[in-house]
């Protein structure tokens, strides 16, 4: 853990995004973003992390620029597109498509924006009758969200105002709170909610998750693939917890698809009718002489609640309730 690094930044961060580089690129980021949440007036902060990435108090080569959205350039502003009839409605989660935009809120709604045009391009009114928490693009004009319900809704924007499939949780409706697809087979998507599960679906196939597995002790807030290697994922937690998953094989079929060999397997989703038996029963079999699913706590100890992480390259940083930003340069991908 001697690699991991802590800036003190006295408020708590409620998200945090590395400044993409070019894929083609060696270069490792350098500029980072955090939001903070819980203060009368919350702001959103630019990083500049040294070469050595570190990040102690006493550190030069970090150096932090906090800046108002105003100082930061805003082109548009899209004024009450989420709203209650006599109120505004938080915007739970933003995703971008360059130049599309989505964001969903506690309203209940989907709103597709484009980057260079001030007004809002389409608003799906009753997306959904309980709060969408958060939202990815799976193709160029399809999104996927996720809800208070326990429901992943697939939305295709070019179609009319109701999702084109549904996914639900058995049991429970137990709320998701994120998610994320694949990088590169755009129909495995990871979810994590209220329970602390992570949950792998399969998009193609049925209505159910392929494989819940038992991760965190308490609400699992972000959860992301790593976006040039997907052998890897990272989940965060209410309870102060930061997750390295990591999968290998010896087989030619996708790692994502193969058996698991893991304690933190809890129960199976019932195989869908019509589904691809074989290949949901490699997923779940967990044969480990084909696959084998091992994680790694990315923190030195457990603190305040993680909020929000991000990965790129070998980096990756975390933000906590515990009013610090941890920074990873050398994770193993």
């Amino acid at each position: 853990m001697d690699c991991i690094n802590a800036k003190y930044v006295s408020q708590k961060i409620s998200k945090t995004r590395w400044r993409p580089v070019s894929a083609s690129s060696l270069q490792q980021p350098e500029l980072l973003a955090t939001g903070s949440w819980d203060n009368e007036d919350n702001k959103v902060s630019i990083w500049s992390v040294g070469e050595n990435g570190g990040h102690d108090s006493t550190d030069e080569n970090v150096s932090g620029v906090c800046c108002t959205l105003q100082t930061l350039s805003v082109l548009h502003t899209w004024e009450g597109a989420h709203h209650y009839q006599c109120a505004r409605a938080p915007c739970t989660a933003v995703v971008c498509s360059s130049p599309e935009l989505v964001s969903v809120g506690e309203d209940g709604r989907v709103v597709l924006y484009k980057a260079d045009q001030s007004r809002i391009v389409r608003t799906i009114e009753n997306a959904d009758s309980s709060t969408i928490h958060a939202v990815t693009f799976l193709r160029t004009a399809e999104v996927l969200t996720v809800n208070s319900i326990g429901q992943l809704k697939l939305w295709d924007l070019r179609q009319g105002n109701e999702p084109a499939q549904i996914l639900t949780l058995t049991g429970d409706r137990v709320p998701l709170h994120c998610v994320d697809k694949h990088p590169n087979q755009q129909h495995i998507v990871a979810t994590g909610g209220q329970d602390g599960m992570l949950c792998i679906w399969d998009v193609r196939q049925g209505s159910v998750p392929f494989s819940l597995m038992e991760a965190h002790s308490a609400e699992m807030w972000e959860v992301h693939f790593h976006p040039s290697n997907p052998d890897h994922l990272f989940t965060c937690s209410e309870d102060g917890s930061l997750l390295h998953w990591e999968t290998s094989s010896g087989s030619d079929t996708p790692s994502f698809l193969q058996g698991r060999n893991s304690s933190m397997m809890s129960r199976s989703a019932t195989a869908p009718a019509g589904g691809n038996q074989s290949l949901i029963s490699a997923w779940l079999s967990g044969d480990s002489s084909k696959g084998r699913l091992e994680t790694t706590h990315m923190l030195p100890s457990q603190t305040l609640s993680v909020n929000s992480l991000d990965v790129l390259g070998q980096c990756l940083v975390c933000g906590t309730d515990g009013e610090a930003v941890y920074i990873h340069r050398r994770v193993l991908v």
